[in-house]
């Protein structure tokens, strides 16, 4: 006990290697960070950068010309508002509708009275490994009326069997104890489920939140292969790619020696510019969700992964 009490309050005198490795870790995660933030930062001066200037390559570590012209005329692009719009509402239907189910299945396949629930959990995670292909994909969403239809976008994405992994193996680590006392005070499985499991599952609600929100938010090919000719339906990124494709045909003419009249010269420059201020405003909405959600994140993650 004295031996204890000798040494309290003492401070411990880090070695001369200690300190060598603390300057070196610190100077290596500055500049990862710097290169994670770097792509960003470029995009964005480039965005608020004198047309002509980013057209010709000349803005690269800061901004010149600086103006915000790019972001008001993007309201003036033909179907640019219907785009985000759709975005906008397969992002929040679609993970709403995928976090409620995977919560639901998720907690069935947890039930030992469920009615082969072995054979349907591993019915689930086969689907991981194996599917029939896009072709035979593309005809099943066919014939089930899914292609230039909204809805082409919700309903295949609602059950995840990743996803359901994680609230499985998380709703199996709260204790047993608690579904068993609200059994006995009278609650069914779908009180139990809604006033019990979905409160306590947040952390990894939140989790698999972020995952489908950025799988939405960013998915592209089902608006190409589902949408062709329902140009209302395309979502954002289906339309940066739209933009980014025409300034690349039209570029490649320009480097071909090809003679471009002044109209199609101003559409290669309005479309580098638009898909670098578009790129910049599909980026923006998950760099700003993500700080929020990030404190559910790191707990939702690590329990859901690992049963204690």
């Amino acid at each position: 006990m004295a031996k204890t009490e000798k040494y309290k309050g003492t401070h411990f005198k880090p070695s001369a290697g200690d300190r060598v490795f603390s300057v070196l870790n610190g100077t290596f995660f500055a500049l990862f960070t710097l290169v994670c933030i770097f792509p960003i930062y470029y995009l964005f001066i480039n965005t608020i950068s004198d047309n002509s200037l980013v057209a010709s390559g000349q803005v690269n570590l800061y901004p010149r010309g600086i103006h915000f012209n790019n972001y008001v005329k993007l309201l003036n692009v033909n179907d640019l508002a219907t785009s985000v719009f759709v975005t906008l509402g397969r992002t929040v239907l679609g993970t709403a509708s995928m976090v409620l189910a995977s919560a639901f299945v998720g907690y069935l396949v947890t039930q030992k009275k469920m009615f082969a629930r072995t054979f349907i959990y591993r019915a689930i995670i086969v689907t991981m490994y194996f599917n029939a292909g896009l072709i035979p994909w593309y005809l099943n969403m066919s014939m089930l009326g899914l292609t230039n239809n909204f809805m082409g976008y919700v309903i295949p994405a609602i059950i995840s069997p990743f996803n359901i992994i994680l609230v499985k193996t998380y709703i199996e680590s709260i204790p047993a104890e608690l579904e068993e006392s609200a059994f006995i005070d009278g609650a069914g499985y779908f009180t139990v489920f809604r006033a019990l499991m979905l409160p306590l599952s947040k952390p990894i609600l939140a989790t698999i939140a972020v995952f489908g929100a950025v799988g939405h938010w960013n998915s592209f090919t089902d608006s190409i292969i589902l949408m062709g000719s329902e140009p209302k339906l395309y979502t954002l990124q289906h339309r940066l790619y739209i933009y980014l494709t025409s300034s690349s045909n039209l570029g490649k003419l320009m480097e071909g020696g090809s003679t471009l009249t002044a109209s199609m010269v101003e559409s290669v420059l309005n479309n580098r510019v638009i898909s670098l201020t578009v790129s910049m405003i599909t980026i923006v909405p998950i760099l700003l969700v993500y700080p929020y959600m990030q404190r559910y994140f790191q707990k939702g993650i690590m329990m859901g992964a690992v049963k204690g």
